[in-house]
């Protein structure tokens, strides 16, 4: 049985990137904790969402008209905005040499650009509403470095600060900002690199773990659904590590 605290009837969600991954496992988590979900992604497969408790949206995360189309979906379709998650993201794996600065802009655009824009519009309603939360997805590399990333890593370490200064600035007014930081987790992210087994070389990084295996999408979304909760009320302004202990040795 879920926490009473954990209970999420009548809110009002975004997620982005939410059409496969820790974004589908959180929008459907969110929902099925009572919550009203707005389903966004690049991918026109995010109109799979079905149902009274989702409305959905495809366009580019890193658009800042597709960040008001989607706040403005949200209230148009449930009246209210209470939480964000801002998961959409890109990867890259080119040591420094090889990164362009066209590799450069474009996973700076969607990881960090998306996440700006789309908490900057969220908490113009929050606050103005009397409040809400925002969860962003950052990522070990946000903390500690790893060899071929350093797009990536900085992108994710943008939104980490973002994050940090949105619950300073904001804090007041009720709103709440929180990530998580995942290690590895067995998606198909690789796909746009050109890998073609994503998931099962996601998967063989299981023992640079000390639990010995990667994350599955459902356990980050049930930290990313504890944040969003009445349960982390006093939480803002946190990088919460869900890393099967990767940073801790």
């Amino acid at each position: 049985m879920t926490p009473q605290s954990w209970d999420l009837t009548g809110k009002v969600a975004i997620v982005t990137g939410a059409a496969r991954g820790i974004g589908r496992s959180t929008a459907e988590l969110l929902q099925a904790r009572g919550a009203y979900v707005v389903a966004s992604d690049l991918s026109e497969t995010v109109h799979a969402f079905d149902g009274d408790g989702y409305a959905t949206l495809a366009g580019d995360v890193a658009d800042e008209d597709v960040a008001r189309r989607t706040v403005a979906l949200a209230i148009k379709r449930f009246g209210r905005l209470d939480i964000l998650v801002s998961n959409a993201g890109r990867t890259l794996n080119k040591p420094l040499l090889e990164t362009s600065v066209e590799d450069w802009d474009a996973i700076l655009a969607t990881n960090a650009r998306g996440a700006f824009v789309h908490a900057r519009e969220a908490v113009r309603v929050m606050a103005a509403g009397g409040g809400g939360v925002i969860v962003a997805v950052a990522s070990v590399v946000a903390q500690v470095a790893m060899k071929d990333l350093c797009a990536y890593a900085a992108s994710k370490g943008a939104i980490t600060q973002l994050i940090k200064v949105i619950a300073a600035e904001y804090g007041d007014q009720g709103v709440r900002a929180n990530l998580v930081a995942p290690g590895v987790v067995e998606t198909d992210i690789l796909q746009s690199t050109g890998v073609e087994d994503s998931r099962g070389v996601l998967a063989s990084y299981g023992a640079a773990h000390p639990l010995g295996r990667v994350a599955q999408p459902i356990e980050i979304a049930e930290v990313i659904a504890f944040l969003a909760s009445p349960a982390s009320s006093f939480l803002t302004g946190s990088l919460v590590m869900a890393d099967g202990g990767y940073t801790a040795i």
